[in-house]
């Protein structure tokens, strides 16, 4: 069985790594990478394929940016070719990005049947480009592999067929586990934000880069006027986003001189680093499960979720937008950060072995 693995951002490349390296202990099983390029920092995407043991992309589809519409369109173009080249006899698609939705409607238009991992989640927030993406894909494919029981009720409701619904667990998490276990096998000193952690002792760890949240001035404005004052309780370390870093420039907007502004991380730094976080802050979606596998208290930045079992089991609280929710949001993560936690089901890094078990067993689409 030929199967095509799409990655297109950063977050993607952790989702496949644990399903491409499970591929290989299955006989018959051949899987080919496709890089849709969707990420417009090649070298970004790079640090990670090499951190993360997966070999470089069989096809690299060099979409770029550009708007949703400009950007999906290239990738269908080149994903067209590429399936028509190698006729792949599946094709596995991760998360919602426009990569997920441009790969799954092309697939599904040469008749090549599409699995989506990930599947099932809802913010019910249609002013999200990821939302829309994740139910166009979910209305497409024929196999789904769900991370929590919010992704099975929903797929349900939706009218999937419940034979074609799987509860797998998270490929996210296995990754976190592995990595995990390579940082405590790795020489750390030689990580360059080394002696600033040392340095800091209790800090905060940001990540902010959702279109949402960055490309508007004022509420841009209004979540860095709580980070400078959470900065005054303690040190926040912020890795920036290129594309946060060119809004904040562009609105001439300053940070507190105890918000560390460093530049884009590997995986395996910014793991360092967040795992002994006082707490998180970010808009990451990725970031709150990862956080809640490790029980580390996370603040999302953003008015919903579409990862609910994150909010359920304790770790995650959603602060909003606005600088005084967010202040209470810190507040209340700080009291309760002490509260035990339970992580959630499946999440034990055995979630790949189950999508190919699922598959070797003819799961139904």
């Amino acid at each position: 069985m030929r199967v095509f693995l799409v990655a297109g951002a950063r977050p993607n490349f952790m989702k496949i790594a644990p399903i491409y390296r499970e591929s290989l202990n299955r006989s018959g099983v051949n899987c080919r990478i496709v890089h849709t390029g969707q990420h417009y920092d090649h070298l970004m995407s790079q640090t990670f394929i090499e951190e993360l043991e997966i070999p470089q992309p069989h096809h690299f589809l060099n979409s770029g940016s550009g708007t949703h519409s400009v950007q999906t369109a290239r990738i269908m173009v080149g994903f067209e070719a590429a399936c028509l080249e190698e006729h792949p006899d599946l094709v596995m698609v991760v998360g919602d990005v426009n990569s997920t939705l441009a790969c799954s409607v092309t697939a599904k238009k040469l008749g090549i049947p599409v699995a989506h991992v990930e599947a099932g989640l809802r913010s019910f927030d249609l002013s999200m480009p990821e939302e829309i993406n994740r139910m166009v894909t979910d209305s497409i494919s024929d196999w789904f592999f769900v991370t929590e029981e919010s992704g099975v009720e929903n797929l349900l409701r939706e009218g999937k067929k419940r034979e074609a619904v799987h509860f797998v667990g998270h490929v996210m998490i296995d990754n976190l586990l592995h990595q995990l276990k390579r940082l405590e096998e790795t020489d750390v000193r030689e990580f360059p934000v080394h002696r600033l952690k040392e340095t800091l002792g209790d800090y905060a760890f940001l990540t902010l880069h959702r279109p949402g949240n960055v490309d508007t001035p004022e509420r841009l404005r209004e979540i860095a006027s709580a980070l400078d004052a959470i900065a005054e309780d303690r040190p926040i370390l912020f890795p920036v986003h290129p594309r946060t870093r060119q809004r904040m420039e562009s609105f001439g907007l300053k940070l507190s001189p105890r918000i560390n502004r460093l530049p884009p991380l590997g995986f395996m730094e910014s793991l360092y680093l967040w795992k002994d976080a006082t707490v998180v802050l970010t808009d990451s979606g990725g970031l709150q499960e990862e956080t809640t596998a490790l029980g580390v208290p996370c603040m999302t930045l953003r008015e919903n979720t579409e990862r609910p079992i994150t909010l359920e089991m304790g770790t995650n609280i959603l602060a909003g937008t606005r600088r005084e929710s967010i202040l209470d949001a810190y507040r209340k993560t700080l009291e309760r950060r002490n509260l035990p936690r339970a992580v959630p089901p499946l999440w034990d890094g055995k979630a790949s072995q189950r999508i190919w078990e699922a598959l070797g067993n003819g799961a139904s689409g």
